[in-house]
């Protein structure tokens, strides 16, 4: 499975390039993907980069006639899927037990038996694609604007249709497989372990385990295996939180796969973030290493909707619906009370989608403040002196901030986190504080409300919005595992599912970007100045 091909020369812009390959089962690549995100992670639970922006467009030579094709190529490579068969490059595939005009789970006995209905036309094709992005930017000045050269060149960039195949490469009554829930809690993980429960024993499975708390459990042998199945986790997404429990760090990636091995288990389906997702990657090439016939699928967990190339994930629309309500409260607070101020502290480490979708879904606030706009609190461009402004001309006043919001303004410590995320300065009761503070040295009465409700959001149960991702989600993650591809995510692009390699989504968060049209557009909702 060499990485190098020749180019030919495309003439349907409509349609991605399909190359030649030996295996066009999964070898077909796919052409120019975006120019970032190589991950650098080595261990379960590597720090995360923050980097805005990855420089790997700085060595290209734009001189160059043939640029674009050397871009593509490049591109094309780091996309392609990895395949069981690129370590077992004899392994059969076998015609898939997934056939939907079969309504109940198999339950025969399957050796012999894997005949493939023709006649159902339900499956993806292997060399199907989702455009990446949908937009011509004809200048570098555009609001949003994504350019890979100096002249906005338009680029297509594809990504791996997700979905059943009509091959398969795991026989159902070989496979154990098994569900592990990282991080913190979100909306939505009894949605995504329900359905790919449902979804394994359509395809045949029987044995299916869940590990309890996080990666803790390949290792705490004080934690015993969950035996799942469709009536275990019938109802289980009418709850929140995580039928499995979730926790931060964990065993290193050759005791995880020890685990692995000792269990028996060759499906793993991991839901978790950025860290997490490093760790399931690093646990992929530990199976590969190994040769061990297993396959890693991720589901992006991640209440701030702060993975890369995807539309959003699951959970985010639960949070910016639930933060309605505690932004209401501050509202209605800070309504009623004579100078009234409501300060909402909302979810979103580095990035600020909640904060900013949340500010302008609700209509009610003031200032919204993300990790991506440096703002000064003080002086006269700063927040308290337009607070003072709002105070005179309107007698109240929201605050809406995300969490990672002004950290420099906070005094920094060297703590981190079981997952090495570096602990955070409380921005909320920081400016709640200095607001006090600020109103009382200069003689004005001001009424100051802080809320802080970030573990009622994400313990709540998804709504419906995001009940169909989990259930999406959930299901192709089984797809794709079954499909033999291992150290993959699937997540929503342009409105399609699809698959990515790991390492092109963790590098670093997804941010706002300050000059899209969102952020415009919960600028012209507030009205706030700069703050600098």
């Amino acid at each position: 499975m060499g990485s190098t091909t020749h180019v030919m020369t495309n003439t349907n812009p409509t349609l991605p390039h399909l190359l030649p390959s030996s295996r066009s089962h999964f070898n077909s690549r796919l052409l120019s993907l975006p120019p970032t995100r190589v991950a650098n992670k080595v261990g379960v639970f590597a720090e995360r980069s923050n980097k805005s922006r990855s420089t790997s467009t700085a060595a290209v030579d734009f001189s160059d006639p043939d640029w674009k094709i050397k871009f593509q190529e490049d591109r094309e490579a780091r996309f392609r899927l990895p395949h069981l068969t690129d370590i077992f490059p004899d392994a059969p595939p076998i015609p898939s037990t997934f056939c939907l005009k079969m309504r109940t789970p198999i339950d025969r006995d399957f050796p012999g038996h894997y005949s493939l209905d023709e006649e159902w036309h339900g499956y993806i094709n292997n060399n199907d694609r989702v455009l990446l992005k949908t937009i011509y930017y004809s200048s570098p000045t555009s609001a949003g604007a994504e350019c890979i050269d100096p002249d906005c060149t338009w680029v297509e960039q594809w990504v791996h249709r997700a979905g059943p195949r009509e091959k398969i490469y795991f026989k159902p009554e070989e496979v154990k497989a098994a569900i592990v829930t990282c991080g913190g809690l979100c909306p939505g993980l009894n949605d995504v372990i329900r359905q790919i429960v449902i979804t394994l024993e359509i395809y045949g499975v029987k044995n299916i385990v869940g590990i309890p708390f996080g990666y803790r459990g390949f290792s705490d042998e004080e934690l015993t295996e969950v035996p799942l199945s469709r009536k275990v986790v019938q109802n289980i997404h009418l709850s929140g939180g995580s039928l499995l429990g979730v926790s931060r760090g964990g065993p290193g990636v050759s005791d995880i796969a020890n685990s692995l091995e000792k269990r028996g288990i060759n499906m793993l389906f991991v839901l978790g973030g950025n860290g997490t997702h490093a760790g399931a990657n690093a646990i992929h090439h530990e199976c590969r290493k190994r040769r061990l016939k297993v396959s890693v699928i991720g589901v992006p967990k991640t209440i701030d909707n702060d993975i890369l190339l995807m539309d959003k994930t699951f959970g985010f629309d639960t949070a910016v619906e639930e933060a309605q309500r505690a932004i209401n409260s501050a509202y209605i607070e800070a309504h009623s009370a004579y100078h009234g101020i409501g300060v909402v502290k909302l979810m979103g480490r580095s990035s600020g989608f909640i904060a900013m979708q949340a500010s302008l879904s609700s209509g009610q606030v003031d200032i919204c403040l993300i990790p991506e706009v440096p703002f000064n609190l003080h002086g006269p461009q700063g927040v308290l002196s337009h607070l003072k402004y709002l105070l005179e001309t309107k007698g109240s006043a929201v605050v809406c901030a995300a969490e990672g919001a002004g950290q420099n303004l906070l005094q920094k410590t060297n703590a981190t986190d079981a997952s090495g995320n570096v602990v955070f300065g409380d921005i909320g009761v920081y400016i709640q504080q200095e607001t006090k503070k600020y109103f009382k040295e200069i003689g004005v009465h001001a009424d100051v409300k802080y809320i802080d409700p970030t573990y009622m959001i994400r313990a709540i149960r998804a709504n419906a919005s995001d009940g169909i991702l989990c259930t999406v989600l959930g299901q192709n993650a089984v797809h794709g595992a079954f499909a033999g591809y291992s150290g993959i995510t699937v997540g929503l692009c342009n409105t399609h599912y699809a698959y990515f390699p790991i390492p092109e989504v963790i590098s670093h968060p997804r941010l706002v970007d300050p000059n899209s049209r969102m952020w415009h557009r919960c600028l012209t909702s507030t009205g706030q100045p700069d703050f600098i």
